[in-house]
């Protein structure tokens, strides 16, 4: 069995490596990473491993950036210091987590939740990623419900429908709450259009705008369209020409 190891601490990769090796029943090879950068490296030049163990924490970025840079379908169990409550949101990429210190009986259950849907994993078929998410928390993972925002020194899930608009200013993805709170999204606007669904219609290159968030439509120069929102945003949010049609089609849907 082939396992890679990300985490960016030597001692703590160590002793993974070795309670790792102690617990497992058959042969097993592992690999370890220590940096985001190293992680796509070893992926795109690679064969994928049986499974994965990683934390989210490197020192140079988050481990979540090497799974948007390369496709990665074996199962992910993190290894992370963040609490219970940020953890929820990370269950869409992972099998399953370990609090650090991790302890021989987390170590345990993680191996033993990974022998259990090892099935999903199969070498003969691509992993099914939904049917997994189903059998872990009974949701449909089709479409994400929360956006992960990064806040001082925590990752936090903002839910799609507490979210008005996201837009692009200074080339910098912003997110701005019914709340009237700001955040940041570790991802640019293409991917959050793909990620929230026909939840969220995007205007423009610069706006994003949740279906929610539209109190009425009126014209605009040149056949364009101007939103009138329920959230305080001192710009003026503009539906292209382009995209006038699409836009009030999708409106309608409400």
């Amino acid at each position: 069995m082939n396992i890679v190891i990300i985490e960016d601490e030597p001692i703590v990769a160590d002793d993974l490596e070795l309670s790792i090796t102690q617990l497992m029943q058959e042969p097993v090879n592992i690999t370890q990473l220590h940096s985001v950068k190293e992680a796509i490296a070893y992926f795109k030049s690679t064969s994928l491993p049986d499974l994965i163990f990683s934390d989210i924490q490197l020192g140079d970025g988050l481990s979540f950036e090497i799974f948007v840079a390369v496709t990665v379908s074996a199962p992910v169990i993190f290894c992370t210091a963040f609490d219970e409550y940020a953890l929820d949101a990370f269950k869409a990429n992972g099998i399953d987590y370990i609090l650090k210190p991790f302890t021989t009986q987390t170590l345990e259950r993680a191996l033993q939740r990974y022998d259990e849907l090892k099935k999903l994993f199969s070498t003969n078929q691509t992993p099914q990623y939904n049917a997994l998410m189903e059998m872990l928390t009974g949701k449909n993972t089709q479409k994400s419900s929360s956006v992960l925002v990064y806040h001082q020194d925590k990752i936090i899930p903002i839910k799609l429908e507490d979210i008005g608009l996201f837009y692009l200013a200074n080339e910098v993805t912003h997110l701005l709450t019914f709340s009237g709170k700001t955040f940041y999204p570790n991802k640019n606007l293409d991917e959050l259009e793909k990620l929230s669904g026909d939840y969220f219609f995007r205007a423009n290159r610069q706006f994003l705008v949740s279906r929610k968030a539209i109190i009425d439509v009126s014209s605009f120069f040149s056949r364009k369209l101007s939103l009138n929102l329920n959230i305080a945003f001192n710009d003026r949010v503009v539906v292209s020409k382009g995209k006038a049609s699409q836009f009030l089609n999708w409106l309608a849907k409400a």
